[in-house]
């Protein structure tokens, strides 16, 4: 009887779920009627089920249908800010702050710099304390928080446990339970790259697979696989920045010559000047020769870079990062160079700008803790 019990508990959560994930994939919100008609329910079953979502506060009125004659019927739609999760984006000296709520879309934000740490334990401490100010000062009620994802610079283990390699924060096989222990919240880590091509799947869901490439200080990127991050056989998939497009050529912080990363990562256009990203783009916009010159060399090797993608992967390639935002005026040049290259594709289309602009790995790091909830409700 007992597990004749737990299979009737668990079948009611199944039709709770089914009837909460159609209205959360619904624009504009559903009437009972029509979410009987479209899940093939009963109208009581509908109605128990509304009940009890109406009562956890986890959906609302959404308005009222438009009327067929008779009385109009109100539509229901997912309360988005019943609940939130909290996204990091960490870097040797800042934090990048961020809460979502159950769209995933923002609801506060903050960028604080930290002091360069020997450890762990240290960052922890200089974490805690920076989170627990952001909910404080933009006031979010800590009950509704499903748990606070952290995005690093770094390839970690395939539990997501310790670091293996973080070249930027000076870390190596670092094990990440001082972090945990430091979080008095639910707690999982991801790589930033990782993150951030998880933010753009879940904006292009018509998508099953994807490239993403990350162009900031660093060249990252992930690989999305039917919805999940491909992260390897040793969590390094994705490291596109060190694909090789110049033999011989300059060195790379890896320690290799001709990486992508050397070529293409925001340090190229800005502070290997002694300039800023805006001052760069600015002197280009004006026809500043030299920013002319090397801006050209920048897209080829961008180029050659996504070429070598899509005859590896031969799926979409989404363009991130912090230098994506400047990306737009370029892009049919950077189709037409990376065209150039592609022995199958004449307009390489496959190649996209990304959706979220600023702020993708934050808020894909916390992706994990919604689809977690929208799953197991």
């Amino acid at each position: 009887m007992e597990k004749l019990h737990e299979t009737a508990t668990e079948r009611r959560r199944l039709t709770r779920n089914s009837i909460y994930r159609y209205l959360y994939d619904a624009p504009g919100g559903r009437s009972k009627q029509e979410i009987a008609e479209d899940l093939a329910m009963s109208l009581p079953t509908v109605h128990q089920n509304l009940t009890e979502l109406l009562r956890a506060e986890l959906v609302r009125p959404d308005g009222m249908s438009a009327s067929t004659g008779g009385r109009r019927a109100l539509r229901l739609t997912v309360a988005e800010n019943a609940r939130f999760a909290v996204g990091v984006s960490v870097s040797g000296d800042h934090f990048r702050m961020l809460a979502a709520n159950l769209r995933l879309e923002e609801i506060a934000y903050r960028k604080s710099s930290h002091p360069r740490t020997a450890g762990l334990e240290e960052l922890g401490r200089y974490l805690v304390a920076d989170l627990e100010a952001f909910l404080t000062d933009f006031g979010l009620n800590r009950d509704k928080l499903l748990g606070v994802g952290v995005a690093l610079p770094a390839i970690l283990n395939a539990e997501g446990t310790r670091i293996l390699a973080a070249p930027t924060m000076h870390l190596q096989n670092a094990d990440l339970q001082p972090l945990t222990d430091a979080i008095p919240y639910p707690t999982l880590f991801r790589n930033d790259a990782t993150s951030g091509g998880y933010a753009e799947w879940f904006a292009r869901k018509e998508t099953d697979s994807m490239a993403y490439l990350s162009l900031e200080g660093g060249v990252g990127g992930a690989v999305l696989m039917n919805g999940a991050p491909y992260t390897g056989q040793n969590g390094r998939s994705g490291e596109f920045g060190h694909i090789c497009v110049q033999p011989g050529g300059l060195r790379c912080q890896c320690g290799k010559q001709g990486c992508l990363e050397a070529y293409c990562s925001s340090a190229r256009i800005s502070s290997d000047l002694g300039i800023t990203v805006e001052q760069f783009f600015a002197g280009l916009e004006e026809g500043n020769a030299a920013y002319v010159t090397l801006w050209q060399e920048y897209l080829q090797h961008l180029a050659q870079g996504l070429c070598i993608i899509r005859m590896t992967l031969d799926c979409n390639i989404v363009l991130g990062g912090y230098l994506a935002q400047y990306l737009s005026p370029y892009l049919p040049e950077l189709r037409r160079l990376t065209a150039a290259l592609d022995p199958f594709d004449e307009d390489a289309g496959y190649v996209h700008l990304c959706h979220y602009p600023k702020h993708a790995a934050s808020l894909g790091v916390a992706l994990n803790f919604i689809n977690r909830f929208l799953e197991q409700l």
